[in-house]
This record gives structure tokens, sequence and C-alpha cells, in this order.
């Protein structure tokens, strides 16, 4: 970590622990440079990356001040009770029922699992796509079967060794998509009737894959900041026969939460030594709003147990559908199985993928998305704090594009869904993310939808919506639209 990274940090963990508070002013450049014995320029590139994570904001002539609303909040979301028993997953029919009422573009897209295309270089893409289709050998249609095109597994062979890690080319396999990646990992490593531990809540897309391959499902205990509970881990692994764990460590769909470097580190080391392989899900990693990019825990891996799943679907070419899976010991079955059941990935996208990556700055383009993203997290986070019921809790990820809301007792997510459908709000409510349906009062809000002049009255509306709920099953409502900057 750089030394303005490591000021920065330093800053937003006091700021988030409440020692510095809305609109403190932060040291001056001179006063920090003069304390700590650095440069201007790493003070500035500091303030510079708080700036972009909503957490602090510049006032002409003033300096730097804390933002309203970036503290820690104090009502913050406690880890669910995970459900000790495995259990068979369907819930299928209700993600398609959801998801198809909210495909239309006129619906203000909070539910959304994909952030703006307005936010990608697709002409960039395209100019790349037709020059490398000019310069095509006709025989690369056979040559480039799975594993998957040469060059572009060496181009992502080398954006792991940029964050550090060691992962070569041969260990890649090139899949449509971090689903496909997903699902050939689940295939190598389990049979139907195997149970697998997961997060909860956990991603949609993870239960519906488990259901289709007949596998039942064991919760582990998932703090909305911190991620996976190690110790909670244990106590799955202890009592039921897991065959493999399906995690996202890294900003995780839909809470946002991400495990510190030492916790990736001890998690890869207990399922290595029990012979468990950890399917990772990373599909988010690359969209960190500082400047930093966390690492996997694939980074820790030395014996090969992690099978990393990525996809440039969320950072770089959403539609083009490229994923794939660093899959360590398995990369060999994997490759078999990528061969037996879509033979290979289109072509054409892995060319203009490959070329983009050879001749252009994906890291030029990753700090505009980050900083980007950061901004709108802030702004929306300040929306729902102004029109949601009182009690209404929400975690504040530092990546993604996902926030997590908790909404008070007697407001059911799935009928608030319902009738924002009916305004044109398309949102995902907290059943699709278990699977027993139990996050009955939770809601995961898209942010990234940056530059949409609805998403204001959006937020409005639900807010709206959320008390006249709670108003007609309580009795009680909150202050709709009462300005406050931080709950109590």
């Amino acid at each position: 970590m750089n030394r303005y990274e490591k000021l920065a940090d330093n800053i937003a963990q006091r700021i988030r622990a409440g020692s510095l508070k809305a609109n403190d002013r932060l040291p001056s450049v001179r006063e920090l440079k003069s304390q700590m014995g650095i440069s201007a320029s790493t003070v500035f590139s500091a303030y510079y990356q708080l700036e972009a994570q909503g957490l602090v904001e510049a006032r002409q002539r003033s300096g730097y001040f804390v933002r309203a609303g970036a503290e820690m909040p104090t009502n913050e979301l406690a880890a669910s009770e995970p459900v000790l028993r495995s259990m068979p997953v369907d819930v299928s029919s209700l993600v398609f029922q959801v998801l198809a009422q909210a495909r239309e573009r006129d619906m203000v897209p909070l539910g959304s699992a994909f952030p703006s295309p307005e936010l990608f270089p697709f002409e960039q893409l395209a100019a790349g796509l037709t020059r490398a289709l000019k310069r095509m050998d006709p025989w690369q249609t056979v040559e480039d079967l799975s594993p998957g095109n040469a060059q572009l597994r060496h181009q992502i062979s080398l954006r792991y060794g940029s964050v550090g890690m060691d992962v070569p080319a041969s260990e890649l396999v090139i899949t449509s998509g971090a689903m496909e990646a997903l699902n050939l990992a689940l295939e190598s490593v389990t049979q139907p009737g195997d149970v697998v531990a997961i997060e909860t809540p956990t991603f949609y897309g993870a239960l519906q894959a488990l259901e289709r391959r007949g596998l039942r499902a064991v919760e582990v205990e998932t703090h909305p900041r911190t991620g996976v509970d190690l110790s909670s881990l244990a106590r799955v692994i202890d009592q039921h026969p897991v065959k493999a764990c399906w995690f996202m460590p890294t900003f995780q769909n839909p809470m946002g939460c991400t495990m510190s470097d030492a916790a990736k580190e001890q998690l890869v080391s207990m399922l290595a030594t029990r012979a468990i392989p950890l399917i990772e899900d990373d599909v988010y990693g690359e969209l960190a709003h500082g400047a930093r990019r966390p690492p996997p825990a694939k980074a820790w891996d030395r014996a090969g147990w992690v099978l990393h799943c990525s996809s440039f679907s969320k950072s770089l070419a959403p539609g083009y559908r490229i994923g794939w899976v660093a899959g360590g010991r398995f990369a060999a079955t994997l490759g078999r199985n990528k061969l037996m059941s879509s033979l290979a990935t289109a072509l054409p996208s892995q060319l203009a993928l490959q070329e983009y990556l050879q001749h252009r700055s994906f890291d030029r383009h990753l700090r505009a998305l980050r900083h980007s993203l950061s901004r709108q997290q802030a702004a929306c986070l300040r929306l729902i704090d102004r029109y949601f019921p009182t009690g209404t809790r929400v975690t504040r990820p530092e990546g993604g594009y996902f926030l997590w809301l908790a909404l008070p007792e007697g407001v059911d997510s799935l009928a608030l869904h319902q009738d924002a459908l009916q305004l044109g709000i398309g949102v995902a409510p907290g059943h699709l993310f278990s699977a027993d349906r139990r996050y009955t009062r939770h809601l995961r809000i898209n942010y990234g939808h940056l530059g949409d002049p609805r998403l204001e009255g959006a937020i409005r509306n639900l807010g709206e919506l959320a008390n006249a709920q709670l108003k007609s099953t309580t009795g009680k409502s909150g202050p709709i639209f009462e300005e406050r900057s931080s709950r109590p």
C-alpha cells in the first residue's frame, strides 16, 4: 500500500469510528506535511481518494471537511442468524417472476444487477473488435476452443500479476460470463445431494445454481461489513458434510461486505486443511471506491483449493459475456467440463477484450469508474437518509454498487416491490437472497445508474411507499421528507 493510501485509510477509519465527525475540518496540507514528514502530493492524493469515497469534501478557500453522513452509522446492521440445518433450494420461480417484471428500459433500475451501460467504453471496445477481426486467422476458430484464446488468458494472467499474484495462463479457462465460470466450478467439485456452505444473505444466482444441480445449502453467519464469520464457518464444517464453499469475500452481493486480508488468508488456510474447495465469486473486486483493489482470497491459495471466478461484465464490457475461472488443482477438470458443456466461448468477444487490454489503459478506465460509483453511493445514501422511514438501516460498502437496507418491522419488501412496479421503479426484495426467503423486510438497491434524473424521485417514492405500508400495519410512520444529516 502506498503512503497516500495508508494516510487515506487511517483517516477513513477515524471517520467511520466517529472520532472525526461530520463537518470536522481536516488538517491542512501544510500541517500534515510538517507533522508527518511527507510531501504535499502525498497529502493531496490521500484527500482526493477520500473525496472519491464520499468521505470528505473540499470547501473553497477553507480546506477539507468530513462530509455529513460519512461516519459509520450507530445503527449498523448486525449479522443475520444462519439457519443451522442444510436445506434444499427452490428460489428460481420467485427470481424469474421478480426480475422479469423489472427489465423494461423505462423502469428505474434500482433492482438491476448491472450498473449503467453508459459507464463503459463501448466505442473503444468496438474499434478494437473491428481491428482484431480484420487480423483474425481463420484457424483461431479451432485453436481457441476451450480453455480459450491464449492472448486473452495471458492478459488476465498479467492482471493477477499487477496485484502481486502468480496465476499462470495455463490455470485459466475462459467462460461465457462469470455465471458459467461459477457453474462449471460447482460442477467440478460437487455431486447432486452434496452440501455447500453459503453466506447469508447470498446472491440469488448462487441459490439458483445449487437448485439446478440438486445441492443442499447450509448458511454461514455473515457480517454486513466484515463478511463471513470464520468461527461460524468452523461450526458449520464440524456439523455438516460440507463439500464446497461458495463465498464472495470482496464487495459481496447483496450486502457489499469485504473480509479483511487476514480473514481471507485464514479462510483459505482453514479450507485447505480440510480439503474443501472454495468457489470464490469475485466479479466486483475491481470496483473498489479507493485506489487499492482488495486482493481476492485466491492471493493466499498455495495448494490450489480456490477456484477464483470473475468477469469483465461489471468492470469493462457488459454484454460481451467474457468471464474466467482460475481453477488451481481443478483446472484440467474445468477445461474438460467447459468443452463438454458449451465447447467454447464466443471468439469475437475474446478478441475484442484482448485488444483492449493490450492497447488501452484498463486502469485509467477503472479509476474513473470507481470515482463515479463512490460519488453516486454518497448521493444515494443521503437520499435514503432523507426519505426512508426512521429506523431504516443501510450498509455502507467500500466498493461495488449495491446497498442493502433493513426496513423497520411492519414493512414487507415483496409487497413494496409490487407497489413500486406500479410507479415504474424496480427493486430487488430481500426474499430473493436466502433459500427460505426470510429477509422479508430487506431491499437491495443498485446505485450504479449515474446521472439518471429519475433517481431522487424514485427514492422519494420508495420512502413514501414504505412509510405508508408501515403506517397501515403498525399505525406508525417515520417523518417523510424530513431533512436529517444522521440517524439517532
